[in-house]
């Protein structure tokens, strides 16, 4: 049976990963898997040889202790990590989920997730937090390489815990934006909550058309799904209707067009990712 691969590295969102991973496991009735992955951190410099500089007794003592404290650093890393794992398995088996797996690994996220792929239906992760004071547009790319290179559902979550009630399907017309219709109307995940569906477009009577369409393929399975089709600037429109509708979840697709063309006038799936003040599930 395909997992829930649940992303948790202690960061503030991480219990929050864990009750959003228990949610979509009860919707599912899939198990779960708790990931925690330590990154071996690859960019950082090597040790610059300083012998020349000081003695190589000196020199080969330095490198003894910095190695003894890498060793060491390693070690609590490893044990942290199990003790995180450890506490989402125990907040899992209180909310009634018996099929818990943890797993460890040593290397990248993106990598880890991609190698899982075939065993998964569902990743969930958090974004991490703004920092104060940062750049008004600080993202989390971590979160976009993940959508960006895995063939699977993504849910990014925040800071808070909400068990979804309605949710807000993002529409443009575009292929993307159809299968990932296609692909929710077929899944039990969403089974039971309100739909609403939004259309960001100066031209109402293609959109209504395109709406049709939606309609019929969502109406055909499991929703009755609330229509709008507005106009104005589609991130600016989507986050005001998240937050005049009550909205618990956005679900988009994932970079509809070419990468050229989002370096040039930008990404919406990125700019919501950053800017949504609910979690995000991306249907690739």
């Amino acid at each position: 049976m395909k997992k829930i691969i649940a992303c948790i590295d202690g960061a503030l969102h991480t219990l929050v990963v864990c009750d959003y991973a228990i949610w979509a496991s009860q919707h599912l009735n899939s198990p779960v898997a708790f990931l925690h992955v330590l990154d071996s951190h690859p960019e950082q410099a090597s040790l610059v040889d300083l012998s020349g500089m000081i003695g190589f007794d000196a020199h080969d003592k330095l490198l003894s202790q910095l190695s003894a404290l890498d060793e060491q650093r390693s070690r609590l890393a490893q044990l942290h990590g199990k003790n995180i794992l450890e506490a989402a398995r125990k907040r899992a088996q209180q909310a009634g989920l018996t099929a818990v797996e943890l797993r460890q690994q040593h290397g990248v996220l993106v990598q880890s997730l991609q190698d899982s792929q075939f065993e998964a239906r569902l990743i969930i992760l958090g974004r991490h937090e703004q920092a104060k004071g940062a750049h008004r547009r600080y993202f989390d790319h971590n979160v976009e390489r993940v959508v960006r290179s895995v063939d699977l559902p993504v849910l990014a979550v925040s800071s808070v815990f909400r068990p979804p009630g309605r949710f807000l399907i993002a529409f443009d017309g575009s292929e993307t934006a159809r299968n990932m219709v296609e692909r929710l109307a077929a899944s039990a995940l969403l089974t039971g909550l309100q739909c609403h569906v939004l259309c960001v477009s100066e031209d109402a009577g293609q959109a209504g058309l395109q709406m049709d369409w939606v309609r019929s393929v969502l109406t055909a399975t499991q929703f009755e799904p609330i229509m709008a089709v507005l106009a104005g600037v589609p991130e600016r429109v989507i986050v005001d209707y998240i937050l005049s509708r009550g909205i618990d979840l956005l679900v988009m697709g994932a970079y509809g067009h070419s990468r050229i063309r989002e370096l040039i006038v930008g990404s919406l799936t990125t700019t919501l990712l950053r800017t949504s003040p609910v979690p995000v599930l991306v249907m690739r």
